[in-house]
């Protein structure tokens, strides 16, 4: 049974830093593409970062250059180091795995507020 536990979102000042996890069970992150999604208010979910099972890795413009997904194989954790966080990154983060990509848990709440 799939199972994804996002953690570590909450507020920071603009400028600052934030890391948020993704735990999975019941699968191996490796083994299939794993994606972190954002949703703000009023708005449709946008894909932010992909590390696919070859470790290849893709950004959304918005955020190269300051964030950074990390995939721990040992731990079978999933993260996104965020930098120079702005206003416009706050929302609630997803992740989601190709292994059951209709999958989502409940999300992680990110807010860049002064």
């Amino acid at each position: 049974q799939v199972q994804l536990v996002e953690s570590g979102g909450g507020l920071v000042q603009p400028g600052g830093s934030l890391r948020i996890s993704c735990t999975g069970s019941g699968f191996t992150f490796r083994y299939y593409a794993t994606m972190w999604y954002r949703q703000a208010p009023g708005n449709e979910r946008e894909l932010v970062a992909r590390i696919l099972s070859s470790g290849t890795i893709e950004y959304a413009d918005s955020v190269k250059g300051r964030f950074t997904i990390i995939r721990d194989d040992a731990k079978n954790t999933v993260y996104l180091q965020m930098n120079s966080l702005k206003p416009e990154d706050t929302g609630v983060y997803y992740c989601n795995s190709a292994v059951d990509s209709d999958y989502w848990a409940q999300g992680t709440q990110v807010t860049v507020s002064s």
